[in-house]
């Protein structure tokens, strides 16, 4: 409360058939009279709705196993109870998975009061999967799943992590799924920032974050073979989850917790870093993470305090331009012995920048070049006099 009211109203107005419709609202031990407001509810809404009041579990996975093993439809959506949906989001979404057959659906997600995730709107897909879409880049829970995709593969949410666990979930659900649905051209879901600013994703000790990343890299490793997929992958529990406790907040933390943040790291480092994975950031990201995993602090203090202070790394040119490296502090510093193709900037990052000339491109060029001169005649071997 008070967002619930907004919330359940989201509901109310769903344009959907209400007979197609059920509600399973699972009180988690609150105290401001939730339960009486959702009791109030079931009385007078137009579809089923049931109520399960239950003492606090401390976090969202248990409530969602609750509701989960009493949904009877044929797709299940999860709404946060300070949440709302977008006019016609039910309807929008089911009709896209009973059109295209998919076993998930993405509606379009709109902040009020804090951000959301954008990269994967540009364009309304009906059908795609995890590698060839950035959906892999919004692993809440808020999407609608075909429910038998879920009971085939007994998936319930992980209760014993804190933060994460709808990550873990909505991407094993992803990686399962026989197609993905994405609708970007209305807004299904509002991601509503509480004015007390208390989200689960936003509290709890620094050590659930390096939990919810481990979680994510195994079932990654566990689903997916060695190679481009699994690093396309793994680029997200590395810069969404693991990156952020080498920012800003690494400069004010203490010895002890800089100390215990490289320590929990590295085993992640050792088992899931590869170059594939590192060359599909940017240079300031790569950097601090091949840092991270020198166990370097004295080096890694050095570059976030750079990269806090948004200033634009000088660029040096090599090869022809085909080779760009960004001079970010340590740059080919003989006692810090950081490789320099850590600091070279992959095309796309690259290219901002005047002079630059992609290798590829050169190459295809050169190859061309080559191809035209065997063609040609050699010098002293006219052809033959008629």
């Amino acid at each position: 409360m008070p967002y619930l009211v907004e919330c359940l109203a989201s509901v109310e107005a769903q344009t959907i058939d209400p007979g197609r419709l059920e509600v399973i609202a699972v009180d988690d031990g609150s105290t401001d009279g939730t339960g009486e407001c959702l009791e109030e509810f079931a009385a007078r809404a137009p579809m089923s709705v049931t109520v399960v009041r239950q003492e606090n579990s401390g976090g969202p996975s248990g409530p969602r196993n609750v509701g989960l093993g009493k949904a009877a439809g044929r797709y299940v959506f999860f709404l946060d109870a300070d949440d709302r949906l977008g006019p016609e989001a039910l309807e929008r979404m089911v009709s896209m998975a009973d059109k295209n057959g998919t076993d998930v659906v993405l509606g379009r997600v709109e902040g009020v009061n804090r951000t959301a995730p954008k990269s994967m709107w540009g364009k309304t897909l009906d059908r795609t999967d995890v590698y060839s879409s950035n959906i892999k880049f919004t692993l809440s829970a808020q999407k609608l799943f075909r429910r038998a995709l879920l009971e085939r593969h007994g998936m319930r949410f992980d209760e014993s992590l804190w933060t994460g666990e709808d990550a873990l979930f909505t991407l094993e659900a992803y990686l399962r799924a026989d197609g993905v649905s994405v609708v970007a051209d209305h807004t299904c879901y509002y991601l509503v920032g509480r004015d007390d600013g208390k989200h689960v994703t936003k509290s709890g000790s620094y050590t659930l974050r390096f939990d919810s990343a481990r979680a994510l890299m195994k079932l990654i490793d566990d689903m997916v073979p060695a190679g481009d997929k699994r690093d396309v992958l793994m680029v997200r529990p590395f810069l969404i989850t693991l990156l952020p406790q080498f920012g800003p907040k690494f400069l004010t933390d203490s010895e002890d917790v800089r100390r215990t943040k490289l320590e929990l790291a590295k085993p992640l480092m050792e088992a899931y870093w590869t170059p594939g994975v590192a060359r599909r950031l940017k240079v300031h990201e790569r950097l601090r993470l091949h840092l991270v995993a020198m166990q370097r602090p004295d080096l890694l203090l050095d570059v976030v305090k750079f990269v806090k202070e948004k200033k634009q790394a000088a660029a040096v040119l090599e090869k022809r331009g085909t080779r760009l490296y960004l001079l970010y502090p340590h740059f080919r510093s003989k006692t810090a012995g950081v490789p320099d193709e850590i600091y070279r900037a992959e095309a796309r990052e690259a290219s901002a920048f005047d002079g630059y000339r992609a290798a590829a491109a050169n190459t295809f060029l050169r190859r061309a070049l080559r191809k035209i001169r065997r063609s040609l005649p050699r010098k002293g071997f006219g052809a033959a006099a008629a």
